[in-house]
């Protein structure tokens, strides 16, 4: 697995540059914004100091502001205390790892007897079962879900920091196929490989995400996404080799450390065609965006290059690469090139020397 620069650093420089939490006034995109806009009672409530929901949302402030992990950032708005933002950064060990997974909440205005309401950011895509694609989040601390007493919502003891913890332990977790009730009941082992094959769903669908939010970043994550992806673009890049070739196993890439899921070097991972395919499509498009944002990738279009000279071909990739043009690495690098406008110079480039040869 490739070396690189050491996680904890990286986490402690964005956290340098970027506060944990902080106080913003554009909350012009938030997922709730006509939300208690139009219920008196509710303005009442969120601008008089002296209320109940009021007190309890300066208190979750505090508790936000000095608590939160080196993995977690939020941003609250001056004008509309009822609303808040929060990006999860996707853990080492998940095949979520270094994706970013945002949260837009809004308090009811008997908060906190009601707990929060939280809106996923999910661009259309379904990567978990407790997340939905129209942006639901299915949690027991949430009341979306059932749940045992002890896990529902408590008034006088659970926090936001809680409901953002929850989220990144239990949600966004190693294996996400098992959050799905009844996967499991009858043996885990059994369903290991639809498990597995999971993953690789997942981790195409945060892909996505990533190019989703290079293009849209969420207001007042501008700079937070562009260097997040500036850092971290190289090893989801070589996630992304290690992947489709299935010297590792999905989630467990580059200097995370040794973990029992990931692979040896003596072992080969099942990888299946589905996931092969997917990665040869999203893959250019990777490079060209992270490239776009600052990102040493140059060493990945030079990989390719020298494995579609060297790579030995057997007789089935031979007749493959007869019918549709050439190998896999060759087709990415035409598509990378395409992605990135260079077909179109070589093109006429070749057209000029030719003229002038004549």
């Amino acid at each position: 697995m490739a070396d690189g620069p050491s996680v904890n650093g990286e986490i402690d420089e964005m956290s340098a540059l970027f506060n944990r939490f902080d106080v913003v006034s554009d909350e012009s995109d938030h997922s709730y914004l006509n939300l208690n806009r139009r219920e008196k009672d509710a303005g009442d409530c969120f601008a008089n100091a002296t209320s109940r929901t009021h007190k309890k949302i300066m208190l979750e402030w505090r508790i936000l502001e000095k608590n939160l992990p080196e993995s977690i950032y939020v941003r609250v708005y001056e004008k509309r205390i009822d609303l808040l933002r929060a990006v999860i950064v996707g853990a080492a060990g998940t095949p979520y790892h270094d994706g970013l997974f945002f949260f837009d909440l809004a308090f009811p205005p008997d908060y906190p007897t009601s707990p929060p309401r939280v809106h996923y950011r999910s661009y259309g895509m379904r990567l978990n079962p407790n997340l939905y694609a129209n942006g639901r989040v299915c949690l027991s601390l949430l009341n979306t879900w059932v749940g045992k007493k002890s896990e529902k919502w408590n008034p006088s003891e659970s926090t936001v920091l809680q409901v953002l913890l929850s989220v990144q332990a239990l949600v966004l977790n190693e294996k996400p196929y098992f959050n799905e009730p009844g996967h499991g009941m009858l043996g885990r082992g059994i369903w290991e490989k639809r498990s597995q094959a999971y993953n690789e769903d997942v981790f195409i669908l945060s892909c996505k995400t990533m190019l989703l939010l290079l293009r849209r970043p969420p207001r007042n994550f501008e700079d937070f996404v562009a260097r997040h992806f500036r850092v971290r673009g190289e090893m989801i890049l070589g996630a992304c080799n290690d992947y489709r070739v299935g010297t590792v196993r999905i989630g467990y890439y580059g200097n995370y450390g040794p973990s029992s899921s990931s692979s040896s070097s003596s072992t080969s991972i099942d990888v299946s065609e589905k996931f092969k395919g997917s990665m040869e499509k999203l893959y250019p498009e990777l490079v060209a965006a992270f490239q776009r944002g600052g990102a040493s990738v140059g060493n990945f279009v030079e990989r390719l290059k020298v494995e579609s000279k060297t790579a030995p071909l057997s007789k089935t990739q031979v007749v493959v690469k007869k019918k549709r043009g050439g190998g896999i690495a060759k087709r990415v690098i035409r598509r990378i090139k395409k992605v990135l406008g260079l077909k179109k110079i070589g093109k006429t480039n070749a057209h000029v020397t030719k003229k002038n040869s004549s």
